[in-house]
């Protein structure tokens, strides 16, 4: 393989990959929001720069300012933005990912088309 042809590969692998952190980045983003986290976007250089410095793309616990428990998910790469919800929320998100994962399970498992795949024994 020419090194061109490596390079256009590897380029294409980055893109693949990266489309599919994307991806995972905007479903686990829709799932927060369907939960009840609320959504704030950086709108300054400052905002942006204290999203920069937090753990990206990880749900993380921490202190809010009434000494509650608080939930945060920055990510500074795709959405430039914060989600930030409270304990019930938190509850909320973790159920709609089990749902989430049951749906993908039972879809994963509907498709079991045994030996012969999707095409029976005709082909």
């Amino acid at each position: 393989m020419s090194s061109r042809r490596k390079a256009v590969a590897v380029a294409a692998a980055a893109l693949l990959a990266a489309a599919g952190c994307k991806t995972a980045a905007m479903d686990t983003e829709r799932t927060l929001a369907a939960a009840g986290f609320q959504l704030k976007i950086a709108s300054t250089p400052e905002q942006l720069a204290h999203i920069e410095s937090l753990p990206q793309r990880k749900l993380t616990p921490t202190t809010g300012p009434n000494g509650e428990n608080r939930f945060i998910y920055a990510d500074a790469k795709y959405c430039k933005c914060v989600y930030a919800g409270t304990d019930k929320a938190y509850d909320r998100y973790q159920k709609l990912e089990v749902k989430q994962e049951i749906a993908e399970n039972e879809e994963a498992a509907s498709m079991n088309w045994g030996l012969y795949g999707g095409w029976g024994p005709w082909y």
